[in-house]
C-alpha cells in the first residue's frame, strides 16, 4: 500500500491537525489519556490495537509534544505517558467529537457514556462556537481568511 502524503506542509490548520491526531488510534490514545490511562499495557487493553501500531502512535504523539514520558509513579521500571499542556489543549476537540457522537450516533434510549462535571455530577453543556458577544455562531456566519 502506498504511503500517504504528509499534510504538515499545508497552510490549512485542519489538514495539519488531522495529519497528527486524525487517525483512529492517535485520537483514541488521547481520549484514554484524558481518562487517566498512562501505561502501554493499559492503552493496549483498552483499544485492542496491535503492539507495533500502538508503539508507533505513542512515539509520534511524544515526538509531537502531545504526550510526555515519565518514570512510573509506582517506582517500577515502566514508563508512563502523560498529556503535556499541548496535549491537554486537545480537550475541546475530544469533547466536541464526544458530543457530536452522542447526538448523532446513538438511538434514543441506547446506553452510552456521558461526560459530567465532577463538581455537580451534571453533563457538561453542549459546546458550540460563539461570537464575541456570546451568541451562537453558525457556519454561514464565518469565513476562512489567510493570514501572513
Amino acid at each position: 500500500m502506498p504511503r500517504r502524503k504528509p499534510l504538515n506542509g499545508q497552510s490549512c490548520p485542519v489538514a495539519r491537525s488531522v495529519d497528527l491526531v486524525g487517525d483512529r488510534w492517535s485520537l483514541l490514545i488521547v481520549r484514554d489519556a484524558f481518562d487517566g490511562m498512562r501505561r502501554f499495557g493499559d492503552f493496549q487493553r483498552s483499544l485492542g490495537v496491535a503492539r507495533n501500531i500502538l508503539a508507533d502512535r505513542l512515539r509520534k504523539l511524544v515526538e509531537a509534544g502531545i504526550l510526555e514520558t515519565q518514570a512510573a509513579s509506582d517506582g517500577s521500571a515502566y514508563q508512563e505517558y502523560v498529556l503535556s499542556a499541548k496535549g491537554e489543549s486537545l480537550f475541546p476537540l475530544v469533547v466536541a467529537l464526544r458530543q457530536w457522537g452522542e447526538r448523532h450516533l446513538f438511538a434514543r434510549g441506547e446506553p452510552h457514556s456521558v461526560l459530567v462535571d465532577k463538581r455537580t455530577g451534571k453533563p457538561i453543556p453542549f459546546m458550540a462556537p460563539q461570537a464575541r458577544d456570546g451568541t451562537g455562531l453558525p457556519p454561514a456566519a464565518t469565513e476562512v481568511r489567510k493570514v501572513s
